[in-house]
């Protein structure tokens, strides 16, 4: 005689439903969007449905996203090559792209969060998160570059800047510049743990962003280690950042976890372009239903102990949440 049937809590969707441990809704979700001048969308081969966007269609994307229960976006500009040099001075250009972007979006979607990205790559001639100097990057020159970028983004109105380099000591001298610069209220949404991980491929082909030489191993984390990233957290922490970010995600769950047993601070995970690809090719080839792995693929790094989840799939995944 069995009494322990645990298939009980299964027996229909409404017990299903009552005794489900983890929810995942669209106010969870954060979605990218890469930003160039224009005119019009330039589709992103190895991302189907994502292009590169003038800022009035970025506006209308976001409109879209945000009208579905998306809060919030994320902003990656795609500068000419002919405005990069080694220091990424563009990036603190207040009439740049990424200034114009945020203040378009802050004008017409005022409730919208804007979070923005600093770090040198997008505006770097080396393709690098930092300044290369004699074959390396060197973090102290690196620093100060960074906080005056974060300072930009949030006089151009950036609600949370998202230091994405994995310089050492770039949370606390952000956390300073804005400070000084009457922004107290702008958060940091630190990338505490990113990993130097071959699922950016995408992500580079939107931005063109790789490296002109080298790696970028020896700042982002070896893919090997997770009680390394404890020690990165805890600084940040102690620096100042507001939320915590691990990239990428569903390969990285185990790190989700480990951040998020350790701090009281929100959790980020970003699902990243590799991820998003995949999903679509295997779909393309009819191999996965895409809608129901994204779904699943949410939800489990809501489960690994995400709050924020950055997605490129966060519209077609609020569409389907709120089908259900």
């Amino acid at each position: 005689m069995i009494s322990n049937r645990p298939r009980r809590n299964r027996v229909s969707a409404g017990v299903r439903g009552l005794v489900r441990e983890t929810s995942l809704a669209a106010s969870h979700l954060v979605l990218p969007l890469f930003v160039h001048e224009g005119p019009g969308a330039h589709p992103i081969a190895s991302m189907p449905g994502h292009a590169r966007l003038d800022v009035e269609l970025l506006v209308q994307k976001s409109r879209e996203a945000f009208e579905l229960g998306v809060p919030a976006v994320a902003l990656f500009p795609a500068i000419a090559d002919g405005l990069k040099n080694p220091r990424g001075t563009e990036s603190l250009n207040a009439s740049g792209l990424l200034q114009r972007a945020v203040r378009a979006l802050k004008s017409a979607l005022p409730e919208l969060v804007v979070i923005t990205d600093v770090a040198l790559d997008p505006y770097s001639s080396d393709g690098h998160d930092g300044v290369l100097v004699d074959d390396r990057i060197d973090n102290d020159e690196t620093v100060p570059l960074l906080a005056k970028m974060a300072v930009a983004q949030a006089l151009a109105g950036a609600d949370v800047v998202a230091p994405s380099d994995m310089m050492d000591g770039r949370v606390g001298a952000i956390r300073r510049a804005l400070d000084e610069a009457g922004k107290p209220d702008v958060l940091i949404c630190s990338y505490s743990v990113k990993y130097a991980s071959a699922f950016y491929g995408p992500f580079r082909d939107a931005l063109d962003s790789a490296p002109r030489a080298g790696d970028k191993k020896t700042y982002q984390m070896d893919p090997a280690n997770v009680r390394e990233c404890l020690r990165e957290v805890r600084l940040d922490e102690q620096e100042g950042a507001d939320w915590l970010m691990v990239k990428p995600g569903l390969p990285y769950a185990d790190v989700v976890r480990a951040v998020s047993e350790i701090s009281e601070l929100p959790v980020a995970v970003y699902h990243v372009s590799g991820e998003y690809a995949m999903l679509k090719a295997a779909a393309q080839n009819g191999w996965m239903d895409f809608d129901k792995c994204l779904i699943e693929s949410l939800l489990c790094l809501r489960r690994a102990g995400a709050d924020i989840i950055f997605t490129y799939g966060a519209i077609e995944a609020a569409r389907l949440l709120k089908k259900a």
